[in-house]
Formats: C-alpha cells, structure tokens, sequence
C-alpha cells in the first residue's frame, strides 16, 4: 500500500470542484443543525428525534444479487491458487522490482522491497492455508514460502527517513504466521519459534508506532525523529489493530497501551456517519473528496473491523451492516479506481489499491453479522470477485512493481473463501 496524496494536491483537487465541495459543506452544515438540536432535551420532540437512526445507519442500499453458485466459486478459487502456485519465486517468496512502468510510486532502494515482498509473501501464505487445499503442491509451496518469511523477517526495518512500508510487512507476516501456527499446532519446538517471530514482529510496531499513536507509511521530513512524528493514516492503523487483536485470540501478548493509543486515533478521523479520513492531517478537511463516503468505502471496511475487534460499542450490527450495503450499492466509485496507475486520480480521490483491499475487510466484517444476515452480503461480494477475475486466474487493482498481482489475487482468494453459504 503507498500513495498518500499530498496536502497541496488534495487542496488542488479540491479548489478545481470548488462549486460541489461548497455546496457539499453547505448541505452538511444544513443537516447536521437539526441534529444537533435534537440533543437539547428541552426542545419538543428531541427525545423522539434522539431515538432515530444515527447518521452511521443510514445509507444506500444495493439491489438483490443473483445467489453465486459455489461451485463456479470454488471453479474460481482453484484458478486463483493455481496462479499464485505458478507465480512463486524460486526462493519461496512472491513479487519482486520489476516493472515496465515508466515511473513508479516512491520505493527507497533495497528496504522499502524488502517490505513489499515480505507483505505480499505473507498474503499469499495466508490465502493459500485458507482456501489452497492439502494437495501435495500447495503444501510444498507454503513450505518454501516459510522458510523464506522466517529467515527475512528479522531483518525488515523502516525503509528511510520518509518511508515506513515496513508496517505493512509487520502486520501481515503477523497474520501469516497466526495462520502458521494453527497448521501444526503440536509441534512444540516451531511453536515456540514462530511465537517468538511474531513477539519480534509486535516489538518492531511498538517501535514504529507514531508519536500520537497508531501507525502510518509516509514519515515528516521536517524533524526526522527516531519514532515516526508524521500523520497516523487510519486504514495503516486498523490494519494492524485487527491482525493484534487476532494475535491476542491466540495468547499472544499485545501491549494494551500501545492499541488504546491506537484505538483513539481511528476515533479522531471518524466522522458521525463512520466514514473515516485519510489520515490524521485531513481531519480538519472532513469534506474534501477522499474523507466523504465515497472515498471512504474501503477504509471504513478496515476501521469498523478494526474498532468492532476492541470493543467498541457504537459498532453494532446495524452499523456494520449499512457500511456493507453501501459498498456495494457504490462499489462503482471503487471501481473507476481499479487498476488506473497515478493513487488518488479517481473520483472521490479513490486510489486503485483499495479495491481488493476493501473488499477483503468486507469479507471479515460479513462474518461479525448474524448467520441469517450473512447470504446476501456474500452473494453480493461473489458477484463481483467472479466477474473481474483475470484470464490468467489473478486479481489486481494497482500496478505496483511486480506486487500487484500476487497481493490482489491473495485479497481476492480470502474474501472468496468467506463466500461460500448454503
């Protein structure tokens, strides 16, 4: 993940549609007035009004999808495991540099590739011990992958002054070696060393960990602190606040005051209808494109996961539902995202890597809901994995070196996996 849009360029952006963002502001500060009247319990009618549905359950609803049939599923995930298979580096790892692009996102050379592909590696372990079977090949092939994970781990580190794609690395080697640990439970002696590999991974967050709390991928050049002073990004925090709290299911210590720190960040860029901004620096911009819900249909995937997984109360069902349901009644503003190569030229500032991103936290928040309300929501998200699989059976929403492949198609493959229904 990369692409934070600079200040000046949001600005930018939003100066040239200065008409809508005006009239968007004037239509916000319209119908938030009576809300926050209906807060005054001596005006008539408040209580009635205090008893409506809050902002963050109320939404556009998708109309009905086709029911996805499991075996065209299971037809797509067989070919979404076939390619990763066949895409494997000889040295178990999965992406790597290369690129025909003339110009690529900012990669500091060699850490920040180090990152990538130690991420994008662990995707790829985590999908294929989700949804790869027991065949002889898939299990070779997550071997390699292993051993591979296990000895670069240790040396993954922040990638210079300005780049932190070592968090990406952190959190999901995290989830892959979770997924690790439950395959040979038994084994006292690799227990015991993957236990200690994700200790490490957790130390490298506390250490990486922003000044304010949470974490984030771009640092400020200005001060050049040992632990990062630039802007918490929300969905680089939930990321990793939902692979903790998975930690934790497993015994694994987590530093509770490091999540509360973290926990508190998402809460200051959330909005009263739980789309959240970009980052931290826009909080004082809520109404430019890329904080609306438009821009915050992946995001807010990630965060309400991410919240809901630390005991947030105002995360309910109904919350979590109506966030769903607008993903795919405006799945279309993540779409005209897909696959465009600058981040952030997209309507609502969407960049194309929070497509499988979204739509994989999607799958996760799916399984929060009740088993009866789960059907619809899976079918909608089958639906639209199925239609945009490649011929060469991959995923990929962001032409990003030769990661893109690999991470979207382990995205792709996990969200799959939790579609299935009777």
């Amino acid at each position: 993940m990369s692409g934070q849009m600079p200040i000046a360029a949001l600005e930018k952006f939003s100066r040239s549609n200065g008409i809508l963002l005006l009239a968007a502001v004037a239509m916000s500060l319209f119908t938030r007035l009576p809300l926050a009247f209906a807060s005054d319990s001596s005006i008539p009618g408040a209580e009635k009004k205090a008893s409506s549905p809050s902002l963050a359950e109320i939404g556009p609803k998708p109309n009905p999808a086709p029911k996805a049939d499991s075996k065209q599923i299971e037809t797509s995930i067989r070919r979404g495991v076939a390619f990763l298979l066949k895409r494997q580096n000889a040295n178990g790892s999965w992406g790597s540099e290369r690129s025909s692009r003339p110009s690529e996102v900012y990669a500091p050379i060699p850490s920040a590739h180090q990152s990538f592909r130690g991420a994008v590696t662990s995707l790829c372990i985590s999908a294929l011990l989700e949804v790869g079977g027991d065949s002889t090949e898939v299990q070779q092939s997550v071997d390699r992958a292993v051993v591979w994970l296990m000895e670069h781990l240790p040396k993954i580190r922040r990638n210079s002054a300005d780049a932190l794609y070592n968090n990406w690395c952190h959190a999901y080697s995290i989830d892959a070696l979770l997924h690790i640990l439950r395959r040979h439970p038994r084994d006292q002696e690799r227990v015991r060393k993957i236990r200690a590999s994700i200790d490490q991974q957790i130390a490298m967050l506390v250490r990486y960990e922003c000044l304010d709390g949470g974490w984030c991928y771009y640092d400020d050049l200005e001060f050049q602190t040992q632990r990062p002073n630039g802007s918490t990004i929300s969905f680089m925090t939930a990321t990793v606040l939902v692979v903790l709290a998975d930690a934790r299911k497993e015994g694994i210590q987590v530093p509770q005051k490091v999540v509360d720190r973290a926990v508190a960040s998402i809460l200051r860029q959330r909005k009263r209808d739980f789309s959240y901004d970009y980052g931290e620096y826009l909080k004082y911009r809520p109404m430019l494109p890329v904080n609306r819900p438009g821009g915050s249909l992946g995001r807010s995937q990630a965060c309400n996961l991410a919240l809901r997984a630390w005991g947030d109360k105002q995360l309910t069902d109904a919350v979590v539902e109506t966030w769903l349901d607008r993903l795919f009644a405006r799945e279309l503003w993540l779409d005209l995202g897909r696959k465009r190569p600058i981040p952030h030229e997209s309507w609502f500032q969407v960049a194309g890597y929070f497509f499988y991103y979204g739509h994989y936290y999607a799958s996760r928040c799916i399984d929060l809901l009740p088993l009866e309300k789960r059907p619809p929501r899976q079918d909608h998200l089958a639906q639209i994995l199925l239609r945009l699989q490649e011929s060469d059976g991959s995923w990929w929403d962001f032409p990003l070196y030769d990661y893109h492949q690999a991470y979207g198609t382990a995205f792709a493959l996990m969200s799959l996996g939790r579609c299935k229904h009777d």
